[in-house]
């Protein structure tokens, strides 16, 4: 029997948790392994870093993820390049159709500039990421932070340039789901954002299920 809605073997699952708005979630997706992240309320933003597992130097690269698919938004087929040019995860499924890697991960900086100086104390991703790394202990540290994934958020570009964060297109039960290419070590922030609509103005929490295909 299958995992409702899901179409995975309960006996193929190796790892499942439900993380809340607003947390940390670090684990390793060995090769060859399947990653799904679930977005269980709907319009929820889901920060994402990937690292080469055995080499934390090598990690996921916007640039050469961009440049390998010339297109800035992620779906089906979409390669997670590194910095390196390796190929570190493939998107197999994605019911949500469009995620963004651009936009980055909010922080009290940003949220300062972009909002008001009352808004600085705020809980941010970048905290998140901070506060993961803090407890791998495996000497990573705020410089090891790159530009990340924004799985389900929205952020439209015009032709000029000009970014928004706009409503979200997802829905409770959509999923993003990869393959890794490599042992990949993911660093999400499950984005406590309040200020704009990637989240709805409503964190939710999202589910990660990790199984042998």
């Amino acid at each position: 029997m299958t995992l409702a809605n899901e179409n995975i073997q309960p006996s193929q699952v190796v790892y499942r948790e439900v993380v809340e708005a607003g947390d940390p979630w670090m684990h390793v997706v060995k090769a060859g392994q399947k990653f799904r992240i679930v977005d269980l309320g709907g319009n929820q933003a889901v920060d994402t870093l990937f690292y080469n597992a055995d080499n934390h130097d090598e990690r996921y690269s916007a640039t050469d993820t961009i440049k390998g698919q010339g297109n800035i938004y992620l779906t089906t087929d979409s390669v997670l390049r590194s910095n390196l040019n390796n190929p570190m995860l493939t998107i197999t499924a994605d019911t949500c159709g469009r995620h963004d890697t651009i936009g980055g991960a909010c922080s009290a900086e940003s949220n300062t500039v972009r909002y008001s100086i009352d808004k600085r104390h705020m809980h941010s991703c970048r905290d998140s990421f901070l506060k993961a790394l803090s407890k791998w202990n495996e000497g990573m540290k705020k410089s090891d932070l790159s530009s990340n994934i924004n799985f389900f958020m929205n952020v439209p570009v015009s032709p000029e340039g000009h970014l928004d964060f706009d409503d979200g297109i997802s829905a409770p039960g959509r999923f993003v789901e990869m393959t890794a290419e490599m042992d990949v070590l993911v660093l999400v922030s499950n984005c406590p954002q309040l200020n704009n609509p990637c989240n709805g103005y409503n964190p939710t929490p999202v589910e990660m299920i990790i199984w042998q295909a």
